[in-house]
């Protein structure tokens, strides 16, 4: 029988098809130049460029000049890398110097197509910042393109941590700059601190294009950007409270996994309440009087620490200190800190150093940073899932891009379990089955834990592997990029190595053992759960079957995990009791897909509501931020800066005279009245 929905999606195009075929009368409009371009030898190559800039001083817009500016830059890679820019590339930069996001699949070749829409943007001498997930990706980014843009006579530089003031402000002040979104954060907020204009190192905010978008505006978006000083030491509070809380029974407290929130209860307050008085630090008999808040504040968030945070998970211990692991990425996250003192609660909790609390100097969302730039544009494999969010926050449309060629990598329907024992057991068998074949297999944890958990169970089978996690992630590039070679068994965290292009055979990509592993099926992705996002489990999926390159991927999943555990429904674990599974035996149906789905969607539901909470509040704090940042910057860019502050004074002063007149008035007819 007919589907209705396909004959009548021949007639009616969708609205990404709709701007897929617009832009790719563009792009016949680029190839129509590259024969012309091809001939010019190096010097005129070069000359392009000003000649472009002269078009554009003239009045000529940017969007005329697409056609010969990505030419160009065409041109100018396949001189340098041998590298010709696919026309699904050009549509990407095309999408890109259009202010939207542009979702293309892994390996299609995101750099090559950025490069294009910061050429052109460049034209205008203002600054192109491309933001990156780290800052190896900004070095390496900026050493490979560099190549390609210097022919153009176009410059190019990278901010990295550990850089001098003198060193960020020669590179923001190349034509074209890439650098983390954390980077650019902190500068802006460095900046609008500093004493004199000749301090500053960024020089505007002009066109961004973000690299793995999802990654940067999205996951990242839920901790705001802090500058802080010291504040009061209260060290011996957090050990004290720490060993109360360790006091407590299991029915002093209920624990909210959803929410990641716990709660005294009656019995729990009680108790406290006469710890507290037989220490003689409680006042007024009340745990809640408000003389204790700074008790109950404690309290909590060592609460929080015991039980909702988990060594291994949210955090590791390296060098005594508590280091963060990012929860999408499973990435350390150095010279990071909880605040509001949850970490000093941490560091008491691991009998560790507490250091002293900070108060903020300073901060910003990335929401609102990133909208403080006339134009701005990003890229990713997985972006359709948050358009929603995109939309709602940046005012950014997503484009999804096709690929180069047919993508023909196998999704296998997820194995779901009833127990996590039964998932492991399947899980390492399905690794030595393809193993023994020497096809190369990438395995996605949840966690740092989770990742150590499954490399026990290899080792007790004497699988040789790879363990890349927060502990251990000094050669993630490299360690990724061989994830293709024969017989490679990699078991990583979420996302680790994004940025990163896995080629089939390895590194060196030789024909015959690309070919050799072609026919083994390509890269097999294993993930041993379904993450909190769909978009994260997708990228999981995305390292394999790049370029039309054979692959597999296969999601394992118990009813045992977090995610089913706490967002899913109970009617699925009584749908798999009916059917009456046995032990070791999974189901694979396209309901409990749905039900999985649904799960999912709570969390990403959830997430977003984080997110724009954070906003709102800081979207009051970025009112004031903006009048006292403008204030500074236009003292700091007066030549009388004594005027300003005459000014000031004159406002404080008539001020306190209106309030005495005020009070004057007022005691006179207290005077009447009596």
């Amino acid at each position: 029988m007919l589907n209705p929905f396909n004959i009548i999606s021949k007639f009616i195009k969708s609205n990404n098809q709709k701007q897929l075929d617009r832009i790719k009368k563009i792009v016949s409009k680029v190839n129509d130049y590259e024969e012309q371009i091809s001939k010019l030898s190096e010097q005129d190559l070069k000359k392009i460029t000003q000649q472009l800039i002269n078009k554009l001083k003239n009045g000529t817009s940017l969007d005329d000049l697409i056609p010969e500016a990505y030419s160009a830059v065409r041109e100018a890679s396949k001189r340098i890398n041998n590298e010709r820019h696919f026309d699904v590339q050009i549509i990407g930069g095309v999408v890109l110097h259009e202010n939207k996001i542009a979702e293309m699949k892994t390996g299609e070749g995101k750099t090559l197509t950025i490069a294009l829409a910061a050429y052109l943007n460049a034209l205008n001498k203002k600054g192109v910042h491309i933001v990156t997930v780290n800052d190896y990706l900004a070095k390496r980014d900026c050493h490979n393109m560099s190549k390609i843009y210097n022919l153009l006579g176009i410059s190019c530089g990278y901010i990295n941590s550990g850089q001098t003031d003198i060193e960020r402000k020669e590179n923001y002040n190349c034509d074209i700059t890439y650098a983390t979104n954390s980077e650019l954060g902190f500068d802006y907020l460095r900046d609008n601190m500093r004493f004199s204009k000749n301090e500053m190192v960024q020089r505007g905010h002009f066109y961004a294009i973000v690299d793995e978008i999802d990654s940067c505006l999205i996951d990242e978006a839920r901790t705001p950007l802090i500058i802080s000083g010291s504040a009061e030491d209260k060290t011996n509070q957090y050990y004290s409270i720490n060993k109360l809380v360790k006091n407590l029974n299991q029915g002093d407290f209920e624990i909210d996994e959803k929410d990641r929130n716990i709660l005294l209860t009656n019995k729990g307050i009680d108790h406290i309440e006469k710890i507290l008085l037989n220490a003689g630090i409680l006042k007024n008999n009340n745990f809640y009087d408000p003389e204790n808040l700074h008790l109950v504040h404690h309290v909590n968030q060592a609460l929080r620490a015991n039980h909702l945070f988990e060594n291994g998970k949210d955090y590791i211990i390296k060098d005594s200190e508590i280091v963060i692991v990012d929860e999408q990425t499973g990435r350390q996250l150095p010279g990071r800190r909880y605040g509001d003192g949850l970490h000093q609660s941490l560091e008491a909790k691991e009998g560790l150093e507490v250091q002293s609390e900070n108060q903020t100097l300073a901060s910003i969302t990335y929401q609102n940073y990133f909208k403080l730039y006339e134009k701005l544009a990003g890229c990713t494999g997985t972006a359709a899932t948050e358009s929603q969010e995109f939309h709602e926050i940046y005012n950014l449309p997503v484009v999804i891009i096709p690929t180069n060629q047919k993508m023909i990598r196998k999704d296998w329907n997820d194995q779901i379990f009833r127990t996590t024992s039964e998932k492991d057991k399947s899980i390492i068998n399905k690794i030595i089955e393809a193993n023994k074949t020497g096809q190369p297999i990438l395995v996605f944890t949840a966690s740092v834990n989770k990742s150590e958990h499954y490399s026990d169970l290899l080792k007790k089978n004497n699988i040789k592997h790879t363990v890349l996690n927060a502990k251990n992630h000094e050669k993630e590039a490299e360690i990724i990029a061989n994830a293709g070679k024969e017989n490679s068994v990699i078991i990583t965290t979420s996302i680790s190595g994004r940025g990163v292009d896995i080629k089939l055979g390895g590194i060196k990509n030789e024909n015959d053992e690309k070919n050799k592993i072609k026919n083994l099926g390509g890269l097999f992705v294993i993930g041993t759960e379904r993450m909190e996002s769909r978009r994260v489990d997708n990228q999981a999926r995305g390292r394999s079957g790049r370029q039309g390159d054979e692959g597999n991927s296969i999601f394992f999943v118990s009813l045992e995990d977090d995610l089913m555990r706490i967002f899913g429904s109970d009617s699925m674990n009584n749908i798999l009791k009916k059917l009456g599974l046995k032990d070791g035996e999974s189901i694979d149906h396209p309901w409990i897909n749905k039900a999985l789905e649904r799960a999912q969607q709570k969390v990403e539901a959830r997430n977003f509501d984080i997110r724009k909470t954070l906003l709102k509040f800081d979207n009051v704090l970025n009112d004031q931020r903006q009048v006292i940042f403008n204030q500074r910057k236009n003292i700091i860019n007066s030549n009388s800066a004594n005027e300003y502050s005459e000014d000031f004074l004159d406002e404080v002063i008539n001020n306190l005279l209106i309030k005495k007149d005020s009070y004057n008035l007022n005691n006179k007819d207290r005077q009447i009245f009596k």
